[in-house]
């Protein structure tokens, strides 16, 4: 039994959020039912996004529906609220809370709590480019994937129907930045389902189509290992995709991009994916941070001299007691976070019971990467796959990951039907704007207007 009755505040609804608060949820069952311990979870979405689905929900293999797991389905025994924290004041335990109710009225509440975990991920991390934040895509969210998906077709669309070959070459130049997971597993899906759509398009070929990665470093997939990555080079290049080590995205204004070796792309589609930073919320809460502006934690998730707050997943330099060389840190991927996250459950449940807490240790198995259908590579125990038996590998683990039986089961009968039946390739970007018909009907403006809209995709 806990020592006196905790309200518990968990900042975030990802990996780390949602497993904490599901391990809590069964750890602290019988004290929830008597009202000892309460467990609020906020978050901007009331749903966690798998994202290693979220290249396959871009190619139309995964529908995006099943990338997505319903906190409140899961988290039966906690309160789930839909909204963003804006600071926190550890020393008064109280948090300022923004909904969609207090925007309403203009301001604020404060959310009183007993114990914090903070896990609320990190952002895209983006540079001073002129023109990204006109024209950039990102590639983090279920709606970021649906809308890049909807936008490749669109550009086919236009270039299928315009004569002017300006035109038509912008709309097929898809740019990519950053070769990390993001970049490489989108623009392999991406490519692979524009290859396979072409075939629909009477004047549209697979090598009118120019695919460009943009790596500032010398290396992409650094996670696969360097043999592994330098075979992904190979790969994609042998699709016809460019791949640019070494190489800086300069700007991106007027609708072209300018790389650092001199080349200038005329492009409609620039996706950045160069890597992410700690969630802004940090910096507004009263916690140490290191110098890459995440929360110092000791190995048992706590963060360090601090009482009454945990922490772990992106946005926690946790040390990993594994390492042979003193002060190395748990890298900041879905592997360490699901697995903290049960420790971090743990761990405050038995602060609660004053119960001796358990130190997180796990040594990183490997990774896989997706390079498009029956493509893909992996490095798992010291093991290195390519091809097929990767993209197998890739498909078997994830599938085993995803949260609950129910997404398991509609993911894998997805996968069995994209076997037996072709690819849908069906744009549906008027989704992004469901009222523009009627606004549209009713006198007002389009929202894809260019005076009302200069972001717009057409």
């Amino acid at each position: 039994m806990v020592k006196e009755r905790a309200r518990i505040l968990v900042v975030g609804g990802g990996y780390v959020g949602m497993y904490t608060a599901l391990r809590l949820q069964r750890r602290l069952k019988r004290e929830l039912l008597r009202g000892d311990a309460e467990i609020t979870v906020v978050t901007p979405d009331p749903y966690m996004t798998y994202q290693p689905f979220l290249p396959e929900a871009a190619a139309g293999a995964i529908s995006p529906r099943h990338v997505v797991v319903p906190l409140r389905r899961v988290l039966g025994g906690c309160r789930v609220v839909a909204g963003e924290v804006k600071s926190v004041d550890h020393a008064h335990r109280t948090a300022v809370l923004a909904t969609l109710a207090t925007e309403e009225k203009g301001g604020t509440e404060h959310l009183a709590y007993d114990e914090l975990v903070l896990a609320p991920g990190s952002v895209a991390r983006t540079l001073p480019v002129p023109g990204l934040a006109d024209h950039g895509i990102g590639f983090k969210t279920v709606e970021e994937a649906i809308g890049l998906r909807n936008h490749v077709i669109e550009q086919m669309d236009i270039a299928s129907s315009t004569r002017d070959p300006a035109i038509r070459d912008a709309a097929l130049t898809f740019v990519f930045v950053g070769g990390g997971y993001a970049g490489v597993e989108a623009l392999g899906e991406l490519e692979d389902m524009a290859r396979y759509a072409a075939r629909y398009y009477h004047n549209i070929r697979p090598e009118d189509m120019k695919w460009i990665l943009v790596e500032a470093s010398d290396r992409i997939l650094p996670e696969v290992g360097e043999e592994m990555g330098r075979y992904t080079v190979t790969e994609l290049r042998r699709r016809n995709i460019q791949v640019l080590l070494r190489t800086r995205l300069e700007s991106c204004a007027d609708r072209v991009a300018v790389l650092s070796d001199g080349q200038r792309f005329p492009t409609r589609t620039v996706v950045w994916t160069a890597g992410v930073k700690p969630h802004p919320l940090l910096a507004a809460a009263d916690l140490p941070l290191d110098g890459r502006g995440r929360v110092r934690c000791t190995a048992e998730l706590t963060v360090e001299g601090t009482e009454h707050a945990w922490a772990a997943g992106d946005a926690a330099a946790v040390p990993d007691v594994t390492a042979a060389e003193p002060g190395k840190e748990t890298a900041p991927n879905a592997q360490h976070a699901v697995r903290q996250a049960k420790v971090l459950g743990d761990n405050i449940a038995h602060a609660l019971r004053g119960e001796p807490l358990e130190t997180y240790a796990h040594r990183y198995v490997g990774s896989v990467a997706s390079l498009g259908l029956h493509q893909g590579v992996a490095q798992v125990y010291g093991r290195r796959l390519k091809g097929y038996p990767a993209w197998f590998m890739h498909r078997a683990y994830h599938l085993s990951r995803v949260p609950t039986v129910n997404r398991k089961a509609r993911v894998l009968a997805e996968w069995l039907l994209a076997g037996l039946f072709k690819r849908e390739i069906v744009s549906l970007g008027s989704l992004e704007h469901p009222r523009a018909e009627f606004e549209l009907a009713a006198g007002g403006k389009h929202p894809l207007d260019p005076d009302t809209d200069p972001k717009g995709s057409s």
